[in-house]
């Protein structure tokens, strides 16, 4: 019986692991999970437990580990980010949430796999524009995010959309725009936890 490999970006957080748990929960699947755990006290690592994780890439190994058994997966992934809303750091944000983004989704338009990323409700801005599920690039174009979080995920919307148009992109792509998201495992986000967590 052949096992599929699902690789999880931010696999270790909030969102990621609960995705990463629901896949290892299929005994046909292996669960890759890309992430860094930081302090042990802080319990990111608690997030992952539970569940049988076939293995575990370290942020800066991950193409390595692509280049050496990336043929092996079926999807990624991506709920890798800085997410943030307040982080100063806007190359860092930008670098991250736009730049690996962008390349993981070339890697998998490059290979032929599918790509699940995480988008956010930041890319709306004040909601001025509305909030339609429009994946026009017109539509998307539009938007006026209102800091450098809701920016750099605006803008690998948009790349995403304009490689889709070249036939540029992996079989199968999704991008979820998140809002107001909470539940299990997030206690590790300190300050940055959902409103329901902290009252």
């Amino acid at each position: 019986m052949s096992r599929r490999v699902v690789l999880v970006t931010g696999g270790a957080g909030f969102i990621g692991s609960n995705i990463a748990a629901r896949f290892a929960a299929d005994r046909d699947t292996d669960v890759v999970v890309c992430d860094r755990f930081g302090d042990a006290d802080a319990g990111k690592w608690r997030n992952l437990a539970e569940h049988p994780i076939a293995d575990v890439v370290a942020p800066e190994a991950l193409w390595d580990w692509l280049a050496a058994r990336g043929r092996s997966v079926e999807l990624v992934v991506h709920m890798g980010a800085v997410s943030s809303t307040t982080d100063p750091d806007a190359d860092k944000v930008v670098q991250t949430n736009f730049g690996l983004s962008r390349d993981l989704f070339r890697w998998c338009a490059e290979n032929g796999r599918r790509f699940l990323y995480a988008s956010s409700a930041a890319t709306y801005g004040d909601g001025a524009q509305g909030f339609d599920d429009d994946p026009s690039y017109e539509a998307l174009a539009a938007l006026r995010p209102l800091n450098v979080y809701g920016w750099s995920k605006a803008l690998f919307d948009l790349f995403a959309v304009r490689e889709a148009a070249r036939q540029s992109a992996p079989p199968q792509w999704v991008g979820l725009k998140f809002f107001n998201v909470y539940g299990p495992n997030e206690e590790h986000k300190g300050p940055m936890r959902s409103v329901i967590s902290q009252v």
